[in-house]
């Protein structure tokens, strides 16, 4: 059997977020799980000052990097040492991360297997008081020429994978970790673990083909490769599924995680993938609308969706179903302390919650209009699936010089698209309009939308009024 080859690195950086810090030295060594093979390491020109802290961590100076090569001038040299190696280091996600990081800036996409020996260390030797390098380093003895310098630190874990390695049963525990707990004795014909590890680990939407090319299945993610493995790790009912079904994997990246969503959801209703349940509705027959009754209180009701009513009453959200109106109008009651009365749940007055103490009265104008309505306003915006205001949101493109931009007009998502950031400068309403393409809108659109917009509150809003690109 062929032995694996392991790029054993180590980074020093000018800081610990990889998006925007940069690399200060590199150390590769080419280990076969005996011997090493090759060895480079060099310092980095990072094009900023590095602090006095990083300094005083690892002793690296400003001036010591002065007339070091800049990270493009030594980005062939590490795309050609770990080549068809299996990508290592301690806390591999740091050090990987940068290099993608430094790559994407050249316009490249760095990718290879990995194996994080933290992991490694915590599974083969249970029980140790830490998995840092610096307490293996002592648990072990390990020799060490330089401790956080690149090239020490890197020897270091070369000690550590070869002992590692040398127990038995430890090389399937590393293969596992590499990928990612898939067995290739368990993939569906056609499908190979290389053609598992060549994916992307970029944003988008990945498909699942069938022997006839039809659709089977298709997801999003912000790591494609590492989702599709996923599916495959796995042993339930879908999974068993894709086994059965898929014979080829096809993805396109999107770079935003926004777009990737409403792609996803797009494609889903337009394909109807066989294996895929949710999203597939795309037809919302109920509807709860809001208005204020003759004493003044806001008052909800769930009627059928039909354009009747959408003309005759106040929408405030869509549903696929009566049960699910209920659901989230009961859920958003309870929240707020909602009269279930007004909210149209309870036929009787006084209702059932204010005979247990549990409604402040609004049914029986114990509580006053004013007071009850600011909760249920509350309640509407909770609701809510339409948007009060026109505006678009720009997000990272596929690449650096991209933005991906997301219409809103009207209350909804008019649609998405692309644009080139070197053409945009100043760019008004007209430019952000011609960036984006048509697709139509369903209320699960408007709800994928203000969720990411809640978890995501440093979104980039731009409304008609300020659509011009500073």
């Amino acid at each position: 059997m062929k032995k694996k080859l392991y790029a054993v690195v180590d980074l020093e950086t000018t800081g610990g977020k990889a998006s925007r810090e940069k690399i200060i030295e590199v150390a590769i060594v080419l280990y076969d799980g005996e011997k090493i093979i090759d060895q480079w390491e060099s310092l980095i020109h990072p094009e900023r000052a590095i602090s006095y802290s990083i300094t005083r961590l690892t002793g690296i100076t400003n001036d010591m990097v002065v007339d070091a090569p800049k990270f493009y001038e030594v980005a062939k040299k590490i795309v050609e040492m770990t080549e068809g190696a299996i990508f290592v280091a301690h806390n591999v996600r740091f050090d990987y991360q940068f290099l993608r990081e430094e790559f994407l800036r050249l316009g490249f996409s760095f990718s290879r297997k990995q194996l994080c020996t933290v992991r490694l260390s915590r599974q083969a030797f249970p029980g140790l008081k830490g998995y840092g390098l610096s307490k293996l380093i002592d648990h072990f003895n390990i020799p060490i020429a330089a401790r956080h310098r690149a090239m020490g630190d890197t020897m270091a874990t070369v000690d550590l994978l070869g002992r590692i390695l040398r127990q038995e049963g430890n090389d399937q525990m590393a293969n596992d970790m590499i990928n990612q707990g898939v067995k290739e004795s368990k993939l569906p014909k056609d499908i190979t673990l290389d053609i598992l590890h060549a994916l992307p680990e970029t944003c988008g939407v990945y498909y699942f083909l069938d022997e006839d090319k039809d659709i089977a299945y298709i997801g999003k993610s912000t790591n494609i490769r590492k989702r599709v493995m996923q599916h495959f790790a796995k042993a339930s009912e879908k999974a068993l599924k894709l086994h059965r079904k898929v014979r080829e994997i096809t993805y396109e990246e999107m770079g935003s995680e926004l777009i990737a969503l409403l792609y996803e959801s797009q494609l889903i209703k337009e394909e109807k993938p066989y294996i895929n349940r949710a999203q597939r509705t795309y037809k919302f027959p109920y509807m709860v609308h809001s208005y204020l009754d003759i004493w003044g209180y806001l008052r909800f009701e769930i009627v059928k969706n039909i354009a009747l009513n959408r003309k005759k009453y106040q929408m405030v959200s869509e549903y696929t179903s009566a049960m699910s109106a209920r659901g989230f109008l009961g859920r958003v009651r309870e929240e707020y302390e909602l009269c279930s009365f007004l909210c149209g749940i309870d036929k009787t007055v006084p209702c059932f919650d204010a005979q247990i103490q549990q409604c402040r009265g609004a049914c029986t104008q114990k509580e006053s209009s004013d007071d009850y309505n600011e909760r249920a306003q509350m309640g509407i915006k909770k609701l809510s699936t339409v948007f009060d205001k026109d505006f678009f949101i720009l997000e990272p493109g596929r690449s650096e010089n991209e933005f991906a931009v997301v219409q809103i007009e009207d209350g909804i998502c008019k649609g998405f698209g692309f644009l080139d950031q070197d053409s945009s400068q100043g760019a008004h309403l007209e430019a952000l309009q011609d960036a984006i393409k048509p697709y139509p809108a369903y209320p699960e659109t408007t709800r994928i939308i203000r969720t990411y917009l809640k978890n995501h509150p440093q979104a980039k809003i731009i409304t008609y009024d300020k659509a011009v690109f500073e």
